[in-house]
């Protein structure tokens, strides 16, 4: 998926509600659905500019929802700490193969690992 894509995906999560009820139909069948923009125009009975323009005014509201909150960035950022935490935890665990060490390395990587279920 372009990286573009993933970032208006993610915007959408977190943003969507503040959308009108078109924009977000809109969206959802623009990138979810892959529908182009002469497709939603056609069910709709409207031009492909008032499609474009609806997604670029949705665009719009969400980078500046993101723009004013940064929730998504603190996301990311939670995300990749998450991530580098398994991984150191994962390399603790196997430094020592026995033992109370051992244990408590592995209880740590299964409770970051259902820790990172949650979140994602």
């Amino acid at each position: 998926m372009p990286e573009k894509t993933v970032r208006v995906t993610m915007l959408f999560d977190f943003f969507g509600e503040t959308l009108t009820e078109k924009q977000r139909e809109y969206f959802d069948l623009y990138y979810n659905e892959d529908f182009s923009l002469a497709e939603i125009a056609e069910n709709y009975g409207v031009t492909r500019q008032c499609v474009y323009d609806a997604l670029s005014r949705a665009y719009a509201t969400l980078d500046g929802m993101e723009e004013k909150t940064g929730a998504v960035r603190r996301f990311e950022s939670f995300r990749d700490g998450l991530a580098e935490a398994i991984k150191l935890a994962e390399g603790l665990s196997g430094l020592s193969p026995r033992g109370e060490a051992a244990d408590a390395a592995q209880a740590l990587v299964s409770a970051l690992r259902e820790l990172k279920g949650q979140v994602m």
